[in-house]
Order: structure tokens, then sequence, then C-alpha cells
């Protein structure tokens, strides 16, 4: 007898629907699984059966085979071991095959029927409303997410026999529904705020820039100058979660299987700090079996190097594309995976190799070559990709004992969502979030016009600095997001003016060494 019960498996954060067809023939017992299975999903023939026997039903024992449709795809994972059993139920005429239209399975079965969460619920949800169907069944754990794709009937069951009871219509369940609108609006709570940052006023403002403009920044100063405490209050200034946004990020933390259970959907911006250790995979994505890397689960977010120049070389030049494109494209010789990864950059390091280069409280140990070296550690390429380069000098006394508490990130983020909304009519034919960083030459033509004393100023800059293509794109585009902040429309020079004294690198005492 032949079964046919729908599912589906993940391609990058997207999903595609897949069929598992089930044939029970007479002969020696067998059980055998085709369609391209990874090591994962030909286990699940022991796990099908000890679940089926557990579950108080009977195990044929003939000749079984499971088609994984359509075939020329690779099927990874242990989300067809519901759909697996439930077809060798429904093609031994233990389950009514007509119970099984417009219904779409997942879950991984343990030894006694129990189900467990699977990783990619939300994309292969949102994949089963495309493909028409009505219903989805899947682990108790992944209902809330798998609800966040509208317009579909989605059912958390604990077990094997309670999915079967519920298909033969003998055990009803609550149907989870999500509003996120509701979500999204709630207030988020970010570990860490600038009121709580003493000092440092012109680098939150810097900061501030950025976030308005998803820009990306490197953060130069001693130890103990407050970098890493400022990077971590970077998320909590960012514009406020839109829905799209979102719904991506929880697709790219779901197919990565970092979602906690019985947990609808992302609504903070994502932070990852990388180890200086990672490998290219672990950064950029990929392994035997292809997987996010940190920039992509950083999407939407931010991405924090802390001693960037620590981190190997080969390594951060890996960087360039996702900062271009905003994207991963990871080639295998019989796929491609495209993986998101647009995020705000957010890098720190010591001005030498000792980390007392130019500091008035503490001699530098370091010989002139040996700075020279060190910086060199970034690349040219690398650095133009960086739009604000910024020294974090040591904070003194007088602002660390003073008890009074600074300007809070909500109020800093206000500012940040009415320079974004300003943004947002430039961007409205391109798809997903854009900012000024994001701005391609034609847009910088259209949309970044200076007066003729702005024009001066930064020919001046270009001729004294040696400033490449890049580096002025990049001035342009954060002259943008200040004259934004300001609630202008024409570039000054005060816009041009400050925009160049965030390229410290470009301008500063590294050049002279």
């Amino acid at each position: 007898m032949l079964s046919r019960v729908s599912s589906g498996a993940v391609q990058g954060i997207d999903a595609i629907g897949v069929v598992v067809e089930t044939h029970i023939t007479n002969g020696l017992p067998h059980f055998s699984t085709v369609g391209l299975p990874d090591s994962a999903v030909r286990e699940s023939k022991d796990r099908v059966v000890a679940a089926i026997k557990q579950s108080g039903f009977a195990y044929p024992y003939r000749r079984i085979t499971i088609n994984l449709a359509p075939a020329d795809v690779r099927k990874a994972g242990t989300s067809f071991d519901l759909p697996i059993a439930v077809g060798i139920l429904a093609a031994s005429a233990q389950l009514p095959v007509q119970s099984l239209e417009g219904t779409i399975l997942l879950g991984e079965l343990s030894l006694n029927g129990a189900l467990r969460p699977v990783k990619g619920a939300l994309p292969i949800a949102l994949a089963a409303r495309r493909l028409g169907a009505r219903r989805l069944i899947v682990p108790r754990e992944n209902a809330e997410e798998a609800a966040m794709a509208r317009d579909m009937d989605v059912y958390g069951v604990p077990s094997l026999e309670s999915a079967v009871r519920f298909l033969q219509g003998r055990e009803g369940f609550t149907r989870f529904r999500h509003d996120a609108d509701d979500l999204l609006s709630s207030d988020v709570e970010y570990p860490f705020d600038f009121a709580e940052v003493k000092g440092q006023d012109h680098v939150k403002r810097a900061i501030e820039v950025a976030a308005a403009g998803s820009h990306n920044l490197l953060l130069i100063g001693p130890p103990g100058s407050g970098k890493t405490m400022l990077a971590r209050c970077v998320p909590s200034i960012l514009p406020d979660f839109t829905l799209e946004e979102a719904l991506e990020t929880t697709k790219v933390h779901s197919v990565a299987g970092r979602i906690p259970p019985f947990t609808p959907l992302v609504t903070s911006r994502p932070y990852r700090a990388p180890h200086h250790t990672i490998t290219e995979a672990g950064l950029i994505g990929g392994g035997r079996m292809p997987k996010p890397g940190e920039v992509s689960l950083a999407h939407n977010g931010v991405l924090f190097l802390d001693e960037m120049p620590e981190f190997r070389k080969h390594v951060l030049e890996l960087l360039r594309q996702p900062l271009e494109e905003g994207k991963v494209v990871l080639s295998r010789a019989s796929r491609s995976l495209a993986y998101p990864a647009r995020f705000t950059l957010v890098a720190a390091m010591n001005p030498c190799p000792c980390g007392y280069f130019g500091d008035p409280n503490h001699e530098c140990t370091c010989p002139p070559g040996r700075i020279q070296r060190y910086m060199s550690r970034i690349s040219g390429p690398l650095l133009d990709r960086i739009d604000l380069h910024i020294e974090v000098p040591p904070v003194p006394y007088s602002a660390l004992g003073n008890g009074s508490r600074g300007e809070t990130s909500r109020r800093i983020r206000e500012r940040v969502n009415l320079a974004r909304a300003r943004q947002l009519p430039r961007f409205s034919e391109y798809p997903g979030s854009f900012g000024n960083a994001h701005m391609s030459p034609r847009d910088l033509r259209r949309y970044c016009k200076m007066d003729d004393k702005a024009h001066d100023l930064l020919r001046n800059a270009i001729a004294r600095l040696g400033l490449s293509a890049r580096a002025y794109d990049r001035i342009l585009k954060v002259a943008r997001t200040i004259c934004d902040l300001a609630g202008r429309d024409e570039i000054s020079t005060e816009h041009v003016g400050e925009a160049i004294q965030y390229r410290s690198l470009d301008r500063g005492k590294w050049m002279d060494i």
C-alpha cells in the first residue's frame, strides 16, 4: 500500500516542500530510505521503529521503502521522523489516508514516541503557507515559532500517539496564533544602556550617527577606556524592529537551532561577539552540513569584533562580501546557499600592541615598526569598508566620580528612529531594511547634494589625506546621516566636517609613525 505525507526541508533560510512517500509490500522485512537522505535521516529508521512500537501501534514487518521527493535535493536533519512514522501507519491501514490531506508534519521522535523540537520550523511553516497547506503539526516547543506564519492552523503535539489521535479526530489541541504587531510593540529591555556609560560624549555621538545610518564603526583606544561597554550598548539604540526584520532574523536563528523552546519571535536586535580564534566557517558559515555563521546570526543587529587585529587576517578578509552585499553565498559542488548578513559592524582595537600609544597616563613601549605591523593587520580595503574610525581616550576621574547618569538609550533611539524615518522613502524600491550606509552610487548623486563650501572642504580633505574613492563615498554617506539627524535636506560644511573627523585612521597620528 502507498501513502503520501507532506513535510518540508530547509534550504538556506528558506524551505521547500517535501513529500514523504511510503510503500509497503510483501517480502522479507526491510527498511530503506531514498531521495538523497543524510545520515540523520537514514538513522531515523531505528527511532521510527521504536517509537511506533512504544506508542502502542503495530509495526509492519514487511518491505518498507521511503522516498523523499523531490529526490534530487539533499535532505538533512531529524524533522522527517514524524512524517515517516505517520506514513508507515497510513500505508499499513492504521490511519486514514484522507486525514493527511492539506497537512504538513515535522518533528523528531524519541524512542518512547515523544516529539522533540526541530530546527527551521518557521521557514517550513512559511513555505507550507505558500504551497497552500491548511494545517501544520509540529512539536509543542516549535508551535509558538511556527504560528508566526499567518493564515495557517498550527498545532503543537507532544507525541506520535497524540499526533495520530489528532489526525483521526479522536483528540483535539488548541490552535496556536500570534499577533506579531503585539509582540513587537512590547518594550524591549536591553541589558546595557548608555546612561551607565561615564563620559565619552563624542564617542556616543559617533555611535548615534552609526546607528542612524547603519554605518560600520571602529573604536580605537587603550585598555580600560570603555570600548567593550560602548559596543554592548549599540543594540539598545538601533531603530525599532520591523516585522519583516524580525521574521527574517527569526528564520536565521531557527535554521541555526538557536530559538529557545516556546519562543515565537526574535524581538530584540541580535548582538554577536565571536572570539578572535574563530574559524572561517564559524564566522561566515558553512561546514559539511552548511549552517549560518556569526555574520548571519548578527543579521539586523550588531557584530562586535573585540581586539580586531588579533583575528587571523584571512578570516577578516572574508568580511568583505557581507559588508558590501549584505549576504553570504556558500558555493558547493552540488548547490549554492545564500544567508543574509546585513549587520552593523562594531570593531575595537588598541592603538598599538602594548595598548598605550598616545595615552597621556602611560608610556608606550612599542617601537614604530612594531606599531606599523600591528596596524597593518587590518587591510586597507577592509578599513575602507568601515565608515567611522573613532578614538576612545581614557575616562578621566572627574567623569568616573560623577554620580549623575548620562542620556538614556531610549532618548537616543528616538532620534535614531526619526533619522531613519527620513531615509525610508529613499530606499522604498529596495527589499529589506536599508540605511544611508547602503546607498548605491546612483543614490549618492541623487540624495547627497552639497553646497559649494561643503564641496571645497571635502575636495581639500581628499587631496590632503589621499583618501580612496571608497573613503570619499563613505564620508558622503556619513555626512548624509548627520544631516538627517539634524533634520536638514542639503549637506553643509558642518556635516562634512564632522564626517571627516570620524576618519581617525586617515587623518590621525598613525600616519606620521
